[in-house]
């Protein structure tokens, strides 16, 4: 087989075979959250100012700045007469209310699912309980989180390490909840080390991975193992897509790898595979799923097998002010 750069020539009769996990790319949250954009650009025109990037995606956070979104670090970057847009991630309180001292016009795109882990933690700190949150220091979620409670109330967890080190005041009296997007078997461990020390422990009333999160890992545990390679499209800042390279490791595929796009696929990777696997972060366009579909077919031979995972119909409402007007 003769090379051309990273490009492999096969020969006429080699078959590729696409394992393309079911379901993929864009969930409820994330979704929303760029509607919330593109919504208030149509109704307030450009500049709109978002506060993060809306989702951890270049292509999304490209496309809705060619639209006249701008996005910054901080409100101090954005003046107090045009509206800015908080990220699907969530913000720790102290964000709206500088917004509102600032009489700032917001809209908070923060996925309901988040929400529902905020709501949980105050309602744990109201009825004085130790409060651990399960997930990744620096995350913005988990800043967002923490966020909710004064410094000091909220102890992060990232490991079975963690769990097993914690020591409690009140061992009685500890709950704990997590981040939306963790891998869904690792933060069983966490729970369990937890649950195994504190056998009161309060537990969230459901659980907080979110279904996007907990489907497309399901959907990548049915093909991984099938593969020889998996790739998945995601943004390396984001955890989801992460947790889905991980995820096809654990389940039996030898190499997995996460790109940006078609352009970041090393094709020395496909060297004697015969299988691959296709799948995408929750903040993944479509679109970018059918890009590397059709790179790989302008290489190979290919047969695609879309799995029959689960259908999600899930939606999640605009804020009022957006569709009322």
């Amino acid at each position: 087989m003769a090379k051309t750069g990273k490009t492999p020539y096969l020969e006429p009769m080699t078959v590729l075979t696409v394992h393309l996990a079911t379901p993929r790319g864009f969930c409820a949250g994330v979704d929303r959250a760029i509607q919330i954009v593109e919504r208030a650009l149509e109704l307030y025109g450009a500049p709109v100012y978002v506060r993060h990037e809306i989702v951890h995606n270049k292509h999304v956070v490209d496309r809705l700045k060619a639209m006249g979104a701008v996005f910054v670090k901080e409100l101090d970057q954005c003046p107090p007469d045009r509206p800015v847009v908080f990220s699907a991630h969530g913000v720790p309180k102290s964000v709206p209310a500088e917004a509102q001292s600032r009489q700032m016009f917001y809209l908070d795109a923060t996925c309901p699912l988040v929400s529902k882990v905020h709501v949980e933690a105050e309602r744990h700190f109201i009825e004085g309980s130790e409060i651990l949150l399960i997930g990744h220091a620096g995350h913005p979620e988990v800043i967002g989180t923490m966020g909710q409670l004064p410094d000091g109330a909220v102890t992060l967890i990232e490991t079975v390490a963690d769990a097993q080190n914690y020591v409690a005041r009140d061992p009685e009296n500890v709950a704990f909840v997590t981040q939306t997007t963790l891998s869904v078997d690792d933060t069983a461990d966490i729970v369990a080390a937890l649950r195994a020390r504190f056998p009161s422990i309060k537990l969230p009333h459901k659980e907080d991975i979110c279904y996007a999160t907990t489907n497309r890992q399901d959907a990548v545990k049915a093909v991984a193992a099938d593969c020889g390679l998996m790739l998945i499209i995601g943004s390396a800042k984001s955890s989801n897509s992460q947790r889905l390279v991980e995820v096809a490791l654990k389940a039996g595929t030898p190499a997995a790898y996460l790109v940006d796009d078609a352009s970041h696929v090393d094709w020395t990777w496909f060297e004697g595979v015969t299988s691959v696997g296709v799948s995408a972060g929750a903040s993944a366009p479509e679109n970018l799923i059918s890009d590397l579909i059709a790179a790989i077919s302008a290489r190979y031979e290919t047969e695609v097998i879309e799995s029959s995972g689960v259908r999600e119909t899930v939606t999640f409402k605009l804020p009022r002010v957006l569709t009322d007007a």
